[in-house]
């Protein structure tokens, strides 16, 4: 991108007053946003009304510092990026803008990305190449197994080709992220992004913070994606934004926990709306971080319990699973009489007591073995509960 042409695209999207809508509207009347321009207020006007044309007639403050920042940032290293962090802002007329969002009712006008250059600029890879693409989302306070279940289900769909989708925040998104980049290479993993993280932020900075390194990471074998200027901060109304760009980019959703009052079901929601697949993972009577993906099945969402179960319903064949090694059932725990007595909820030790007829002592020691395997998660007030998809 030149400096003239980012000057007018960073002016369109940035001048107060001048929605998405309004902008379309002018592209589509006009052309590039130099043309827009170059169009006097009268020409404004008739195409989106008197008080926006008012706005455009006035670059907005601060737009020579925003531009010189961004093309900085494009530029970290002079006009070479660095292979293992480039940057590139992809427009809404680009050849390289995702075809999925093109089919949204609400495109972003920008995607500032960040990833592999070898992604972005190199061997005629387009950043958003992929076709097969999974939003994972989900609660912000996952219990143990969801958390679990999301690095799984990722882990396993990326295993698969699937570009796993969501949105870098706490608890089932970071699970998916790291679940996707802990997978085994799938058909077309060299050449496709291992994960997308769409942020409510601009790319220069990260949130939550403590997501630095997960960052970092995504940026070596995937994409972050944001439609917020530079020095955008994670402002709350930006949150449920992004989230019809996490759906759009998708072939569908997986909602793995959710409360009745969760960001996740918004994601749901706009993905039904453009017309894609809806799943969700069923959980925990008792516990309020299912109540959400309950209330998705109820009203038409696919109950999901396994990979295969998203592969068949996306109509996309699986690749062959692997054969465990000899011993690993045992080695997992299969039919340890604790673990079959925990079940999937939250449980105390007087209920396991009695449940598996174990005193306390070897009752513990034998929770505690399971947890130093990654098999039992010990939460607040005493309870234990198994993780894992088994």
């Amino acid at each position: 991108m030149q400096h003239d042409e980012l000057a007018a695209w960073l002016r369109l999207t940035t001048t107060p007053g001048v929605g998405r809508t309004s902008a379309r509207r002018l592209l589509a009347a006009f052309g590039l946003p130099q043309a827009v321009f170059a169009q006097d207020l009268d020409a404004w006007r008739a195409c989106i009304g008197g008080a926006p044309a008012q706005a455009l007639a006035r670059p907005p403050e601060g737009l020579p510092a925003l531009l010189a920042q961004t093309w900085d940032w494009l530029h970290p290293g002079g006009s070479a990026a660095p292979e293992d962090d480039a940057r590139a802002i992809v427009t809404l007329g680009d050849a390289a803008y995702p075809p999925a969002l093109l089919d949204t009712a609400d495109p972003p006008l920008l995607l500032y990305v960040r990833g592999p250059a070898a992604l972005l600029h190199g061997g005629g890879a387009r950043p958003f190449a992929p076709a097969r693409c999974l939003a994972i989302v989900g609660s912000r306070n996952p219990t143990a197994q969801g958390a679990e279940h999301a690095r799984r289900f990722a882990q396993a769909l990326r295993a698969q080709g699937l570009c796993i989708v969501s949105g870098l925040a706490l608890g089932v998104d970071a699970a998916a992220h790291e679940g996707a980049l802990a997978a085994a290479a799938g058909p077309g993993d060299a050449d496709t992004a291992a994960t997308i993280a769409v942020v409510g932020t601009g790319l220069d900075r990260v949130y939550p913070r403590a997501h630095h390194a997960l960052a970092r990471r995504i940026v070596q074998r995937g994409l972050l994606v944001s439609e917020y200027p530079l020095g955008t901060p994670p402002l709350p109304a930006h949150f449920p934004q992004r989230n019809r760009i996490i759906s759009g980019l998708s072939q569908g959703t997986l909602v793995v926990e959710a409360a009745l009052a969760s960001g996740s079901l918004i994601t749901a929601r706009l993905a039904a709306e453009q017309g894609r697949e809806v799943f969700a993972i069923p959980g925990s009577v008792h516990a309020p971080q299912s109540r959400g993906c309950h209330a998705l099945i109820r009203d038409g969402a696919k109950l999901v319990e396994s990979a295969q179960d998203v592969l068949e319903e996306l109509r996309l064949p699986a690749a062959p699973a692997p054969q465990p090694p000899a011993g690993a059932a045992a080695a997992s725990g299969a039919d340890d009489p604790v673990l079959d007595a925990l079940g999937h909820d939250p449980t105390g030790l007087d209920a396991l007591t009695a449940r598996t007829g174990l005193d306390a002592a070897h009752l513990q020691a034998r929770l505690l073995e399971l947890e130093l395997d990654g098999q039992v998660a010990r939460l607040p007030g005493g309870l234990f509960q198994r993780i894992g998809l088994g």
